[in-house]
């Protein structure tokens, strides 16, 4: 495999890369660093915990470096958006990390913090601008930051980025930007509404694929357990108890079902915490740092966490909850099996979840291995029985209804004899 050296990474990209011990580029580094530095537009396709921020960052810092130039007040020079506060934080530390000791300013803006701190910040200008769309879009209302000449434009994790959440954030502030400028998208997925979307906002991109979208790493162990949503909570705590020295990321659809799951997790003799959309961002960092430093074994999150967390010593996922959006499940499952390691992926499916894992397989294209409990197709099975018996009690109810019978809500009765005149009897005395 080439070198960093041979792609066109200036050396001083190359030192920071080695201090960290990163010799050589991953598949998608390898395909998408030369055009990037040559200026065009690119469409990246990837696994998570592949490499992807270092794909679009080491090609727009060298550009960056190389254009030089005065930093004026409140001008951003390129613009990075993510979906979460999480994968932000999670940029800005790359960069930051091959920035190091250079005059480069890389800011960072995202919700759940003083907004005070970064107008004051943003005011002397920034050279990366990390962000997401919302916070950033207040900053722009109220005259912070102005992207009349920024020159980069990155969005990571492009699919969640071009979702209906977003597409309203994203078209305003791409108004406010120049038409002259590159821009990159990176994701793990490409499902179809993002190519259309993405086509509006790219200029003869290249399209780099270090591996089919929608297929997960090689390295992680995928297994299914068929379960009750009763029985979910025990399952849960007798495979944490199997592993309470690793760490374990679980997740749940809802805020609110997070909260029960940490308690449930912590009743059980874990140490855990949880993150998710009520937490302030302190709180959220709070939770990570401990996570991160193994002081907590057992991270409960939502689909907050399902990106840009780059922990590499995760060795456990678990979907309690499988997701509504299909895509979620891969990001999610990209948590664990991080920088070349092994990892396990469990996933829990009750009754009320089989369209949910059929989209997941689907859109994996592989059935996943059953751990526990009586597979989807037998539940179908159960399934059409029932409907079949809703449907002769609906065609019993017809041919009732066609002998003139009526329903009521508890019975079947016929209706009230009325006298020749018609109306019904009444008490003239009432």
């Amino acid at each position: 495999m080439k070198s960093f050296d041979d792609l066109g990474v200036p050396q001083n990209l190359i030192d920071k890369l080695s201090m960290q011990g990163i010799a050589e580029p991953t598949p998608i580094q390898y395909k998408a660093i030369p055009y990037a530095l040559n200026g065009r537009d690119v469409l990246g396709l990837a696994q998570t915990g592949t490499g992807k921020t270092a794909a679009f960052a080491l090609p727009l810092l060298a550009r960056i470096l190389k254009i030089g130039g005065k930093r004026e007040e409140k001008s951003v020079q390129s613009l990075i958006l993510a979906p979460t506060r999480e994968l932000a934080n999670q940029i800005e530390s790359t960069i930051k990390a091959f920035v190091e000791g250079s005059h480069l300013r890389v800011r960072l803006v995202v919700g759940g913090v003083s907004i005070g701190g970064q107008i004051k910040r943003l005011s002397k200008g920034s050279d990366v601008l990390v962000a997401t769309p919302g916070r950033l879009i207040d900053l722009i209302e109220r005259n912070a930051v102005q992207l009349t000449d920024t020159k980069f434009l990155v969005l990571d994790e492009a699919d969640q980025m071009l979702d209906l959440g977003f597409i309203h954030s994203l078209r305003k502030i791409a108004d406010l930007l120049p038409n002259d400028r590159q821009t990159m998208l990176f994701s793990a997925t490409m499902p179809k509404k993002m190519g259309e979307l993405a086509a509006s906002y790219l200029r003869d991109p290249i399209r780099v694929e270090a591996a089919p979208s929608g297929k997960v790493a090689d390295k992680i162990t995928q297994s299914i357990h068929f379960v009750s949503k009763q029985d979910k909570n025990k399952l849960l705590t007798d495979l944490l108890a199997r592993h309470r020295n690793e760490l374990s990321i679980v997740f749940s659809r809802t805020k609110h079902g997070a909260e029960k799951l940490l308690k449930t997790v912590l009743n059980s003799g874990c140490t855990a915490v949880s993150i998710h959309g009520n937490k302030s961002q302190a709180q959220r960092e709070r939770a990570l740092r401990a996570f991160r430093a193994g002081e907590s074994k057992v991270l409960v999150a939502t689909d907050v966490a399902a990106r840009g967390l780059d922990i590499p010593l995760v060795k456990h996922v678990y979907n309690f909850d499988l997701p509504n959006v299909a895509e979620n499940y891969i990001h999610r499952i990209g948590r664990t099996a991080r920088a070349g390691s092994d990892g396990c992926a469990i996933a829990f499916c009750s009754s009320e979840e089989i369209s949910e894992l059929k989209a997941i397989q689907k859109v994996l294209g592989v059935s996943i291995p059953v751990a526990s409990g009586k597979p989807w197709v037998d539940f179908d099975a159960e399934m059409g029985n029932s409907n079949n018996s809703k449907r002769r009690s609906k065609n019993k109810w017809n041919r009732q209804k066609a002998r003139g019978v009526n329903k009521t809500k508890n019975s079947f009765s016929t209706p009230k004899k009325r006298h020749r005149g018609g109306s019904p009897k009444t008490n003239l005395a009432a």
